[in-house]
């Protein structure tokens, strides 16, 4: 780290180095004036803190502030009083010479990982936030995954290829961004949602190992773990199938964990896409705990409840040891299912006591010996809390899945540094699409991919294209991490006419499919491989590693939740003249 200004970082010199003369760049973290002639500071760089001392008639301290860049010349000593919570704590410097490199305002907010900024402030001041040793932590984490991620691939013989910026704007998946061509009026380009297309292409090129860590985008609702711009560790192979795939990823991950955490994971456990629905609600399961769904049509209807007897699915969940929950605490319950964003229309409950007796809230339609069995049904033990929802049978499983994900927080059994990893398979091909807000209304009322119009059916169901396009299943699968989708992809077609096919189920005329896909549609025509791949989310994976919720303190320079950069204003208008170059303003009419 030597050079003209410094000949050490504030992070490495220790107890051996004492005696050595050095120089130090930084910025003031903190000033203390310790009587009339001695200060201290806390010197702050990139790697580390290191104390400063001097006497005050070396130089005038009231010209310091916080956040100042100063340049300070000294000899190393061992300090009096160590600071074991750094460390640079068993020694400082010994200050004979120190200068002003630039000066610094008072900061909006504290420098310190308890900052007193909120996010807003943050976001504003980024290059300022970016200072604090936790967000930098985060962004050196980002940087071990993508070394090590890029490591492990080059030894699996992986080639990282770079794809365009600038393509084609397609009518599948998310909203595109759009880009207007000024050369081209009227005629625009569009930001890659992923390098799909182009991974493809490369298989049908040879190059049968392709990766590359990639900025995508899409035009989409934003929530905390998503951005209009996000980075993939996108990868594509050729000549394997659904398990080469698998193997090849899944050692991907250990690889990451064993490098970067230290810790060991075991052979991820595989289910399909119809027993994560039926038994946890969603296709992302958390099974760091257990909670399963529990059926119970069979054990409840026709005993004069309406509420079961109308509904089209009875489902619960059994909290084991929270049969002591309070009136208050199942009354919060009842109010977090009938939230909007869940949609339960109520809970009902049963409390397993202590004594071995189980007491309802419905034990007028119920007596002791029904209850019972509901116990057996959920094998639940004295002190465990039945929990149950009804209605039709996917608002049912959605609104239990959000419960058992609350009662799973409550009762401690999500714990970030635990980590439970599974692949999720045997997708749906298709799905209907009823209006998804965020697909293009032209697509409503129709198949849509699931994945993409690319994925392969399983080759025992291409039958079932013409006949019952819905239970056709693919050749896809995601990776689940403690209950966040961190990858999925799937094999694609090759085929020419299969890909024919599927383009005509999803509604294209065979103009349409050959406007927006003609070109893979004719490299096909040339020999392509079997081919498949998949995608990471890089930016969860990093907040997954860090243990976070959310992707914007793994991400340089985020956007808010509204997608705006607050620190440079973006997005912002343009000028008339821009506007009138892209052939985009309407020109006004001088009436004068």
């Amino acid at each position: 780290m030597k050079t003209k200004y410094r000949t050490h970082t504030c992070g490495e010199l220790r107890i051996t180095d004492v005696g050595k003369e050095v120089k130090l760049c930084g910025w003031i973290q903190k000033i203390r004036l310790m009587g009339e002639q001695l200060t201290f500071i806390d010197l702050r760089d990139r790697y580390g803190i290191t104390q400063l001392v001097f006497h005050s008639d070396i130089v005038n301290t009231s010209l310091y502030s916080r956040e100042g860049v100063l340049q300070a010349y000294g000899v190393v000593i061992e300090r009096e009083s160590k600071n074991k919570n750094i460390a640079t704590g068993d020694i400082e410097i010994d200050i004979t010479e120190i200068k002003i490199l630039n000066e610094s305002i008072t900061p909006p907010f504290t420098i310190e990982d308890e900052t007193d900024g909120g996010d807003e402030l943050r976001m504003k001041y980024r290059y300022l936030d970016l200072r604090r040793s936790i967000v930098r932590k985060n962004l050196e984490l980002r940087h071990r995954l993508a070394i090590e991620t890029r490591n492990y691939l080059d030894k699996q013989h992986f080639l990282e290829v770079e794809t365009p910026v600038l393509i084609k704007s397609t009518p599948e998946g998310a909203r595109d961004f759009v880009v207007p061509s000024r050369m081209h009026e009227g005629e625009f380009y569009a930001l890659p949602q992923s390098p799909q297309t182009f991974k493809q292409l490369l298989m049908v090129s040879g190059f049968d190992r392709y990766y590359q860590i990639v900025k995508c985008f899409r035009d989409e609702d934003l929530r905390a773990d998503r951005q209009p711009e996000f980075t993939q560790i996108d990868c594509e192979m050729s000549f394997v199938e659904q398990e080469d795939i698998l193997n090849t990823f899944e050692g991907l991950v250990k690889h990451l964990f064993k490098t970067v955490k230290g810790i060991d994971i075991p052979e991820l456990s595989r289910m399909t896409y119809a027993d994560a629905m039926k038994y946890y609600g969603n296709d992302k399961p958390d099974t760091r705990f257990e909670m399963k769904f529990v059926e119970l049509n069979e054990v409840v209807k026709g005993k004069a409840f309406k509420v079961f007897d109308d509904a089209e699915l009875v489902v619960g969940i059994c909290a084991k040891g929270a049969a002591e929950y309070t009136r208050k605490q199942l009354d919060e319950l009842t109010e977090f299912v009938k939230r909007p964003q869940i949609g339960a229309t109520g809970l009902i409950y049963a409390r397993h006591n202590a004594d071995g007796t189980i007491k309802s809230s419905v034990d007028k339609f119920y007596n002791e010996e029904e209850l019972k069995k509901w116990s057996a049904t959920f094998n639940s033990q004295p002190g465990d809390l039945i929990l149950i929802l009804a209605g039709t049978a996917d608002k049912a499983r959605k609104a239990l899945s959000e419960l058992r994900l609350e009662m799973g927080t409550r009762l401690g059994l999500r714990d970030k540094n635990k980590f439970s990893c599974l692949w999720v398979i045997d997708f749906p091909l298709l799905e209907w699409n009823d209006g998804d807000p965020n697909v293009l209304a032209s697509l409503a009322g129709r198949w849509h991919a699931k994945h993409h119009p690319f994925t392969s059916p399983k080759p025992e169901d291409i039958d079932l294209l013409n006949s019952n396009p819905g239970t056709v299943r693919a050749n896809a699968y995601d990776m689940v991490i403690n209950g966040v989708e961190i990858g999925g992809g799937s094999i694609r077609i090759h085929n020419k006419d299969l890909q024919a096919k599927m383009f005509e189920i999803l509604g294209f005329s065979k103009e349409e499919a050959q406007n927006q896909f003609g070109f893979l549609m004719n490299a096909f025509e040339y020999g392509a491989p079997p081919h498949g791949g998949l995608a990471f989310g890089f930016d969860r994976l990093c907040s997954l590693f860090g243990g976070s919720d959310g992707i914007r303190d793994f991400i340089a320079f985020p956007k808010n939740n509204a997608g705006r950069d607050v620190m440079i204003d973006s997005p912002s208008a343009i000028s008339d003249e821009q506007l009138n170059e892209l052939h985009i303003l309407v020109k006004k009419e001088n009436h004068a």
